[in-house]
């Protein structure tokens, strides 16, 4: 059994592609043919199954090759991180993954701080939904992940780390504006900006179910699932709409819209920064955790 005939086997099991593996290990699909063939010749017997023309499947022998190929791929990368350690190297990747907002106001005074401290770590930053982050975080394709505890699965590990709240946002002359709290009879008069009507927005499914109950008309004059954009056709007047914010962060403050709180139809959440439970982080991993909370962490 060749190194390189495992890493060929995990890349088509993961991506469920001949073509794709060959891509991610720059080889021919043909060549990683003939690499699965020799490997299934050796451990004499059928590691995929094809499901018509295009589906791959693992077979029971597969899946356990996979665990055993995952487990072992992980062991290297974390033998070359300690080696690296025991020579006072800082060397290694660290992966992150985290929804655009969170990405845009909440981490890059942390990660500015890393790259002073870890200069020869080779960061992945990928911007991307909640769902799929825990997605990556779950396959093992990042280190760490960023989504709301609410979401967090309990199969995965978390840290608890900034309170978010749900707000209604207007333009700072809108009628609302001077409102500690208003109603949901009040927020029906106006435009409303809301998310794509799909499961991963809460907000909007709640919202259109209270106002169904109550017989209330409302007017959805624009979806964007993207809370900057958003906030800038509030701002510019379009519409009024909701957000999950941290309060009190400079890049809001800036803006001229006025924040109300929803409480009563969204309880308070909290940003979390999520695992897997069987993940060991290295001392230049753990060192970006204790970044984020002000070595709070120990």
């Amino acid at each position: 059994m060749e190194w390189q005939q495992i890493i060929g086997f995990y890349q088509v099991a993961k991506l469920g592609s001949f073509t794709k593996a060959g891509d991610a290990t720059f080889r021919t699909q043909s060549a990683l043919s003939q690499q699965i063939k020799a490997l299934e010749q050796e451990l004499d017997c059928h590691l995929f199954e094809r499901i018509g023309k295009r589906k791959l499947r693992l077979t029971s022998a597969g899946e356990r090759f996979f665990e055993f190929a995952e487990a072992i791929l992980e062991s290297y990368d974390c033998l070359k991180e300690d080696l690296s350690e025991l020579q006072g190297l800082q060397r290694g990747r660290l992966r992150i993954a985290a929804p655009f907002t969170t990405l845009y106001h909440l981490v890059p005074e942390a990660l500015k701080d890393y790259m002073i401290q870890f200069p020869y770590v080779e960061l992945t930053i990928l911007d991307r939904s909640q769902q799929i982050v825990i997605e990556l975080v779950r396959n093992g394709d990042i280190d760490l992940g960023f989504t709301l505890e609410s979401e967090v699965p309990k199969d995965l590990a978390l840290l608890r780390w900034k309170k978010v709240e749900t707000v209604l946002m207007v333009p700072v002359d809108h009628p609302l504006a001077e409102a500690k709290r208003v109603t949901l009879r009040q927020i029906a008069k106006y435009p409303l900006i809301l998310p794509p009507m799909d499961l991963r927005f809460t907000c909007r499914r709640i919202l259109e179910e209270r106002f169904h109950k109550l017989g209330l008309d409302y007017q959805i004059v624009m979806e964007s699932s993207n809370v900057e954009l958003t906030s800038h056709y509030v701002e510019m007047g379009l519409g009024i709409s909701f957000a999950t914010v941290v309060r009190d962060l400079p890049a809001l403050e800036k803006r001229k819209l006025a924040f109300i709180p929803m409480n009563t139809l969204l309880k308070p959440d909290f940003i979390a920064v999520v695992m897997r439970r069987d993940k060991v982080l290295t001392s230049y991993k753990s060192a970006f955790i204790n970044i984020l909370f002000g070595d709070g962490l120990g």
